[in-house]
This record gives C-alpha cells, structure tokens and sequence, in this order.
C-alpha cells in the first residue's frame, strides 16, 4: 500500500519560517507487514525496528514513534541506536506516526499479530527543505491547495540591540501593527484575524493556608524546605501594572521576600553558604518579637560557570499567541543566548499538538544559528507539555556534560491541555528524569491562562527554580545578572529546622513557606525532596515569636498526659537553627546547626535588610488577608520600605515602592477584607 510522508500543515507545528524538514520512504529496508515470531504475551503482539538517516545510514536518535489504533495507544523515543520497540499491543490494525523535527511521518496498515512482532523501519532523508506544506507518497509531490506559505517579519529595538521576533499567525496572513510597552520593545508583524482562542480568568494558583501560631509546648520545631522561587512577586507586579488586585493565592510571602537580594555575609572556606541571624522587636504585636534566617552563597564570576548543557523547551501553542508570551519568551531567550560560550552547547525542543526539535544540540560559538531558530517561531495548536518534556531530557542526556550545568529551561504559559495533563504525571515524569542529573528550571509567561500552580510544581520535582517573566528587564534579571544563581547549583535539598526554647520562646509562627512545610521527621531523611540553592542566592526565611510567659494566640491544644514537660537546657538560648543540605549529585546530607542568643534589638535599630524583609512579609499578609497579621497597615507597609531601601544598586526595591503604592491603591477599592 501507498505510505506518505506528511509534512506539517495548519494543523501541526504551526511554526512560521522555518525550514520543513522532508521525510522519504528508505530503501531497501524490510517491508511492512512481514512479521516474525517472538515470546509474547498470549493475547497480545508488538511493533520494533530502527530510524536511520537516508543518506549516511546512520542511527537517529530522540524520534518520537506514536502508535494508535484498536482504542489503544503507545508513545516512545529512539534510542542512541535509532532503536524502539513497543510490546503489549492487541491484535489490529495501527497507524504508526514518527515525529522528526517539524514533520510527521504516517505508516498507515501496520498489522499486529497475536505472539508476533512486525518488523517496522524508516530512513529519513534530511537534505531536503522545502517552504511549503507538502505530500510525499507513491503519486508526484503536490502542494497543498489550502495552505499558505507563512513568514516571520525580524525587526529591530535599537534602543536594546536586542533582535525581536515579530508575530506571524494564521493561514490568512493580514497586517497588523502595535506596541508592547515593556522595556521599549516594539513588535510588528502579520497576525491572523481569527488568532486561536484565549481563556481569560482562567489562571490556577495553589489554596494556600497561612501559617498559625504555635506553642513551643506541644510544637517545638519548625521544619521547611528552602524555596528560592521569585515568580510570585514578578507576577504580583505584573497584576498591579495591570490594575488588577492578585487573587490572594497568588501571593507567597516568601518569594516577596526573596526576590530581591540582600548584603548578608557571604561564606568563608568551603561552606556553600553563610548563615546570618537578625532579632528584632515585631511591628505587627507589641511585646513580640521577629527573627530572621538568612542563608547566602557564594557569588561566582561568569568565567568560572561551568560548560553548560542546556535545552530550551519552549511552548507555541495556541495559548501563547499573546505579545506577553512568544515574542517575550524569544526576546529573554536571545539574552541568555548572548551569554553563550563556545563550551556551551544549546538545543530547543517545541511543543504545540505534538513536539519537535527545532534546533539540535549546537554550540555556543554558533549564535546565528541559534537566534534564527528562536526567531523563527510562532504560536499554534493546542499544548502536548508532556511529550515536549520527554523530548527534551532525552536530548539533555543525549549531550550530557558532565560536570557541567544539564538543565532543561521550560518557558510556558503553563496550559497543558493534550498528553499528560495531571500534575501528579508531569512530576512523576520530572522526579524520574532529575536522577539523571538534569535539573528543570521554568519560566512562567503571560496572563489570563497562567497555570501557576502547575509550573511552580514541575520546578520543585525538577530540582530547579520558578522565575515568572512580566517584562524583558524581569529576563535579564533571571537570565543574566542572577544567572549563576539560576542555572549553577551549589547545595541540594537544603531543609531548615529551628527548635525552640520553651525557657524563652512560649510560640511561633513561620511567614510564608506554607507549601515548602516538611514534617519534623522528613529533616533527617535524605530521602525527602528540598529546595536547591544556587550559586549567589539569597534566602530569607522569618519566624514571629511569642516571648515565654506571654499567652500564644489561637486555641490552646489540651495538657499531655503521659510525657512531661520537656526541660529548658542551655537557658539562654532562644533557639537553635539547624541545616541540612548535600553536595550536588551526593546521596548524603550534611548537618550543620546554630544557636541563637541575645535581645531583640528595636525595631529602628535593626538593618536595613531586616526591616525590608518585614516592609515585604507585611505587603504579602495584607495581599493575602492573613488572619494573623496582626496590626500590620498599608502605611506601616510604605513607612517600613522607605526606610530601607539602602543602597539598591539594581534598583529592584525603589520599583518595589511603586508596586507597594499600585497595591495599596487597588486595595483601596477592593472590599474590605476580613
């Protein structure tokens, strides 16, 4: 029977300007249908064979291999021998589609016998490029009547020197011009009149529940996972620039906090980090006082980052048709492009209703390459995040450095609506992949449909971190000035434990962190999953305490009766703070602890960085209507971060006022909160 070779039209990989790969029938290889027997299931049979190049016959690894028909369906990739084989399918007819690149291959009839395996191989010839969609079978090639040859229109932000992707949509290409007004970057382009369908209001965040209080008597530790996330706030700025108030599970007090960066000790010898304690009187309950942790790493100059191993795994789905998304994501992906080195090696896998390569494994001395790949891109279909995932670790293994940075660079809108779509899949698929030492860092783009829930989560399992880009200053903050902080890894779950006094402490209560919580017993276990510090990160982590002899606030849990009351040993401790963390790729944590001593100092004599934590631990409980915020006002909120901007030499915490006014007014018009 005839087999044709289809490359992508409207309906898959929407993808203007690039060059289509075509796919040829091979020769001289097996014929379809002809089947041997194999030990098999007794009810059931198999498919296996080998892709190879057409013209140098060698193996071709990463091909996606999708095999459907009698209500079943089986998807796997090549192996490094252009090998795959997939067992336990009924007898029946399948159509068996290879994904290459930007085309598809359909081997239609595949015959599948009870206790046999069909024998299926496929060359593909890569020389070929052709403009248009295109049939390849038995019959001459035609083109296809109702496609539409589609282009990409490069312009220029000379302001920036930043190449910008214009827009090219749809199959009717009309004209249409306009301004996007982040950063000076303008964007123009063509742009299809019936663009795919945007869900608005449809964002999903995480229900989060703040932190109580608790009383040292019954509660005397307090375990968490570090988290060195900053998407919360970028997002939270990008909602008042909008003005829209944030839904309150949008706000997570602990990456208000760490977003910005702190003037904390800096470690000494061969520690990871330093860990740095402030106490200070609270401005939230008078008489209570207000502890802050701060672990800092060591900064590392862009000489002495390791060679980097890096896959863009970049979403074109119809959800990021939006001049926030594609053309933003483009635009932050050409800045890390230009921190390249010739060690450095970067692929970009994309995803739409299926996946493909559009840029294989290259090196960082060939630029050009790599930003005409980003450029060519544009926004269609609906959102296989999975098999984009898939693709993308088997090429970061595939290229693995080691000792280098391997990391798989997410940039979405979060919106997975094809494949894999449960969270619980997508980190099972992730946590699997880390123990290959890849981690996954993710980008969140866009508005209206954010998934925020969704891409935080696939960050965590992915050992890696979630930065939410709103404007291309927000991408050279991620990618450039902070990029050894994202990308270079220097200690592994890192979990934080403080144990408190009951001779001075009578309750507690941990700000923010409310999804990083860890049960005391998980601090021990090297097991359990924590959060990654990166070289030059700062992590701030604040706990409220409630002097002993003072009456800890809620319900007071009733008296034990079979232990005692655990005794005060080394009476002037407040507390001790303990860590653990490993080095990367070790399976064994590392413990360190220390105690805390003294007075709380007042509040006017605290630092600089003590009082912004708490200007920023203040604007999250009024965000997010914390039932134990105390006597915290918009006005404390404002005086607090005035007063300690300090030297803010990347000028994050002088726009931070800005989005502390914007907040302030949007609450103002908001109902009043409980």
């Amino acid at each position: 029977m005839p087999s044709s070779i289809v490359c992508p039209s409207r309906s898959r990989f929407r993808r203007a300007g690039l060059l289509a790969l075509a796919l040829a029938l091979a020769q001289a290889l097996p014929p379809v249908g002809a089947t041997v027997a194999v030990a098999q299931n007794a009810s059931t049979g198999a498919i296996q064979g080998q892709v190879r190049d057409k013209a140098s016959r060698a193996p071709l690894a990463g091909v996606t291999v999708v095999i459907t028909g009698t209500g079943h369906s089986e998807t796997t990739i090549t192996e490094e021998d252009g090998s795959y084989r997939v067992t336990g399918l009924p007898p029946g007819t399948y159509l068996v589609t290879f994904f290459f690149g930007d085309v598809t291959l359909e081997r239609r009839g595949v015959v599948v016998s009870v206790g046999k395996t069909t024998p299926l191989f496929q060359a593909i010839d890569t020389a070929q490029a052709v403009a248009e969609t295109i049939v390849i079978s038995d019959k001459p090639p035609t083109i296809d009547p109702t496609s539409t040859t589609q282009g990409i229109t490069i312009t220029q932000d000379y302001t920036k020197n930043i190449p910008v992707p214009g827009r090219t949509l749809g199959a009717t290409l009309g004209t249409a011009a306009g301004t996007q007004g982040t950063s000076g970057v303008s964007f123009s382009g063509s742009t299809s009149p019936n663009p795919p369908d945007v869900v608005m209001d449809a964002e999903a965040y995480a229900r989060l529940a703040d932190n109580p209080f608790q009383a040292v008597a019954t509660a005397p530790r307090s375990t968490f996972s570090i988290d060195v996330d900053t998407a919360s706030y970028a997002n939270l700025r990008r909602f008042v620039r909008d003005g829209q108030a944030p839904p309150p599970d949008a706000i997570r007090t602990e990456e208000l906090i760490n977003y910005f960066t702190y003037a904390d000790a800096a470690p000494r010898g061969d520690a990871p980090f330093a860990v740095t304690t402030e106490l200070g009187e609270s401005p939230w309950h008078p008489g209570y006082q207000v502890l802050r942790v701060a672990l800092r790493s060591r900064s590392i100059a862009q000489a002495d980052v390791p060679a980097r191993n890096l896959v863009f795994l970049l979403d074109v789905s119809g959800s990021m048709d939006d001049p926030h998304k594609l053309p933003l994501l483009q635009q932050a992906m050409g800045l890390l492009v230009d921190q390249l080195r010739p060690q450095d090696q970067v692929a970009i896998v994309v995803y739409a209703g299926a996946e493909g390569v559009a840029l294989p494994t290259t090196s960082g001395d060939h630029k050009p390459d790599i930003r005409a790949a980003l450029a060519a891109l544009a926004a269609g279909g609906s959102t296989n995040g999975a098999a984009g995932i898939t693709r993308a670790y088997q090429l970061a293994r595939a290229s693995f450095l080691p000792g280098g940075i391997n990391r798989v660079i997410l940039c979405t809108d979060g919106d997975w609506n094809v494949g894999v779509t449960s969270e619980g899949g997508l980190t099972r698929l992730i946590e699997d992949q880390r123990k290959h030492g890849v981690y996954l860092s993710v980008l969140g783009f866009g508005m209206g449909n954010l998934k925020d829930q969704t891409m935080e989560a696939l960050a965590d399992k992915g050992n890696g971190n979630y930065a939410y880009i709103d404007s291309l200053a927000e991408a050279r903050k991620v990618l450039v000035e902070q990029a050894g902080a994202t990308l270079v890894t220097v200690a592994d779950d890192v979990k934080l434990q403080v144990e408190f006094n009951p001779a001075q402490i009578a309750g507690y209560r941990l700000i923010g962190y409310e999804d990083r919580l860890l049960a005391d017993r998980d601090f021990t276990d090297d097991q359990k999953d924590a959060g990654e510090l990166g070289a030059g990160h700062s992590v701030t982590a604040l706990y409220e305490l409630v002097p002993a002899g003072v009456a800890v606030p809620g319900p007071a849990a009733d008296p034990l009766i079979y232990q005692a009351p655990a005794a005060a040993t080394g009476a002037a401790d407040l507390l001790t703070v303990k860590i653990r963390y490993k080095a990367p790729g070790q399976a064994t944590s590392t413990p360190r602890s220390y105690r805390v001593r003294g007075a709380a100092r007042p509040l006017a004599r605290t630092s600089d960085d003590f009082r912004w934590s708490l200007a920023m631990a203040g604007l999250g409980a009024l965000l997010r209507g914390n039932p134990e915020r105390g006597a915290v006002s918009w006005a404390d909120v404002s005086a607090l971060a005035q007063g300690a901007v300090g030297p803010d030499r990347e000028g994050y915490r002088k726009d931070a006022l800005a989005v502390i006014a914007g907040a302030q007014a949007l609450a103002a018009r908001a109902p009043a909160m409980p």
